[in-house]
């Protein structure tokens, strides 16, 4: 290295998605025309999730090796690739996939089983030293450049966020941070929250979005109720307006319950963007009588409270 002139951090890795659902084959989704580009969406979304930029790691090629999909990763820059691989390690890269995954393509769950390799080193072995990992793919060069069909479906990408960006006034023209509101989960914390914070058994909480998380919490518990939180939603919800609910409870009669409570909240979360805040569903469970519930969501129930 020559003073002046360092040489740029570069490396490579290869992540590996397979998911454990029988009926769902990602390899046979992504060669599907129709499905690729929200395969690709989903991938993208959740990369960009995991270095804060949308441009923190590049997709080089995505393999179809069934019944595994396999990403080939490029990273640019070392911070990009640690924060990467903090993600990867605590298991937030593969949240943020199964739920982009579950809303792009409009299923109840995509449970993933991940698997990341640099060369010959299988990196989930060494996860907890990070400076181990980081040399590893650094010492794995990238050997081509994105695919044609990477390119154009980088192209189209970005042009789905750019209308999505001005259709929503969001300032600025730099796409480091996607936080439109048309993405399933809105990050945590937004700052367009329309309140910042709200009152709940005399306790102020943050406004926060509506979280993965929360979303299958209120599915699994809210039971026969979901009909009425979802009455009490559409008030300020034109997309829950009448027949939408009592169509819902039709379409998803057979799957039960968990379904219809998941796909009624989807339609709020989905049309809403980041106004589907916490706030919002903690009103229309209190307005039920479902105080429990809102106090799991909100995390008041300690491990002592549950017996």
């Amino acid at each position: 290295k020559m003073a002046g002139s360092p040489t740029p951090w570069i490396g490579s890795a290869y992540l590996f998605l397979q998911s454990t659902c029988k009926t769902i084959t990602l390899p046979t989704l992504y060669e599907s025309s129709q499905k690729k580009p929200f395969v690709f969406n989903a991938l993208k979304q959740a990369l960009a999730d995991s270095t804060g930029s949308i441009n923190g790691v590049d997709m080089l090629k995505v393999h179809c090796s069934h019944p595994h999909l396999i990403v080939q990763l490029r990273f640019c820059k070392r911070e990009n690739c640690r924060r990467f691989l903090r993600s990867y390690r605590e298991g937030a890269l593969q949240e943020s996939l199964q739920s982009y995954l579950q809303l792009s393509l409009a299923t109840t769950t995509v449970p993933l089983e991940v698997e990341l390799k640099a060369g010959s080193e299988h990196l989930d072995k060494m996860l907890k030293d990070e400076d181990h990992c980081l040399e590893c793919i650094y010492r794995e060069k990238p050997d081509r450049l994105p695919d044609e069909e990477i390119t154009e479906l980088e192209e189209s990408f970005k042009s789905l966020i750019l209308h999505q960006s001005t259709n929503n006034n969001v300032a600025g023209k730099d796409c480091s941070s996607l936080k439109s509101p048309s993405l399933p989960y809105p990050p945590q914390g937004s700052s367009l929250s329309p309140q910042v914070t709200f009152i709940f058994q005399g306790q102020q909480f943050d406004n926060r979005t509506i979280t993965p998380d929360d979303h299958q919490k209120f599915a699994k518990s809210v039971s026969k109720k979901w009909k009425q939180v979802g009455r009490s939603l559409q008030k300020s919800c034109r997309a829950l307006r009448d027949p939408v609910i009592d169509n819902l409870a039709l379409e998803y009669d057979r799957e039960g319950l968990y379904e219809q409570a998941y796909q009624m909240l989807l339609r709020f979360i989905q049309s809403e963007g980041k106004k589907a805040t916490i706030a919002r569903l903690i009103a229309a469970l209190e307005e039920n009588g479902l105080v429990s519930l809102a106090e799991e969501l909100l995390g008041l129930h300690s491990n002592e409270d549950c017996s």
